[in-house]
């Protein structure tokens, strides 16, 4: 890239980073470590292609001012941790609204891909949870207990063993963004794809209703953070796919870390929900009131650290630029 366009594409977000130094202790510690690591993309980038520039000084200068005021920040581990989930996973998230978006839409068409599968074929749940599982659940659904595999084993075993295993799918879909953002859209498809197919499998019985509002007291929160962890996975992948202005290994650091703090997110929503599988969903019989209290507190909670903690992140971002 020729300088001059590298300059055009860059010289306003310099210019507000520029206009911070006087009010550098004003600033968010966080805000201030974003633009740290934005300045330090840039000041390599300029080393490497314009070595002989008076532009690398300039952004060196910069990036040292901001590293300097970083280190005079000195925050207690609890508070970090705190700030941590409170800001930077927030942050995290606005700033990957689009793959998260692209996350959600690609799950919404695979149930949808997992439903007139199975509608077109009876089989066709059988080839996706094995016939041990459909064999299972027949037999619970002709003794009366549509949803008994909830109940086979001990609340405190079933947590472990799902906690263990949402997590692993939750790391798993961001992980695979390694291979490109393919590797998150296989493991989204793969879960909606199952579930779409799940649900229809109950339809024959006459039993979507009950078994959906079963399901959906833990999945409400275990199937959101299993999107977001794939957008999170689709993130990385892109950042390695459109290196844009940085290099490629520049590029895919960045999305890397930005990506690594939104799956982070996912992990106490994937522990609740493993609790409430373990020990609500269990309770099949529960009057409908219930089953709806517990979908809808969890909405709320995903809309809040999902949806609002973002969207005031991204507004405080702006403000401070």
């Amino acid at each position: 890239m020729r300088e001059a366009v590298f300059i055009k594409q860059n010289i306003e977000k310099w210019r507000k980073y520029e206009a911070l130094l006087p009010e550098l202790g004003s600033q968010s510690p966080d805000y201030l470590v974003d633009v740290y690591t934005d300045l330090s993309s840039d000041l390599s980038f300029a080393r490497s292609h314009y070595p002989n520039s008076q532009l690398t000084p300039f952004l060196n200068d910069l990036t040292l001012r901001l590293h300097r005021e970083l280190y005079k920040v000195k925050r207690e581990p609890v508070k970090r941790l705190w700030t941590f989930w409170r800001d930077e996973v927030p942050l995290a998230m606005w700033r990957s609204r689009r793959e998260l978006s692209i996350a959600l839409l690609i799950f919404i068409l695979s149930i949808a891909i997992g439903v007139i599968s199975s509608l077109g074929d009876e089989s066709f749940p059988r080839l996706i949870m094995g016939d041990d599982y459909i064999d299972m659940t027949i037999d619970n659904i002709e003794n009366g207990e549509p949803m008994g595999v909830y109940g086979t084993t001990s609340g405190t075993t079933m947590f472990l063993g799902i906690a263990y295993n949402n997590i692993r799918v939750a790391f798993m879909a961001f992980a695979l963004g390694l291979l490109t953002s393919l590797g998150s859209a296989y493991i989204l498809m793969s879960n909606g794809i199952m579930l779409g197919a799940f649900l229809t499998f109950f339809v024959r019985y006459r039993l979507l209703g009950f078994s959906a509002l079963t399901v959906m007291m833990h999945g409400t929160l275990e199937l959101t953070a299993i999107v977001v962890a794939g957008g999170a996975g689709i993130v990385m992948g892109n950042g390695w796919l459109f290196p844009g202005t940085y290099s490629r290994l520049q590029s895919f650091r960045r999305s890397a870390m930005h990506g690594l703090k939104v799956v982070a997110g996912t992990v106490p929503v994937l522990l609740l929900a493993a609790v409430i599988e373990s020990f609500v969903t269990r309770h099949t019989g529960w009057p409908l009131p219930l089953k709806l209290s517990v979908i809808i507190m969890s909405a709320l909670m995903l809309g809040f650290y999902y949806i609002y903690l973002p969207v005031r992140a991204g507004r405080s971002l702006t403000h401070e630029a």
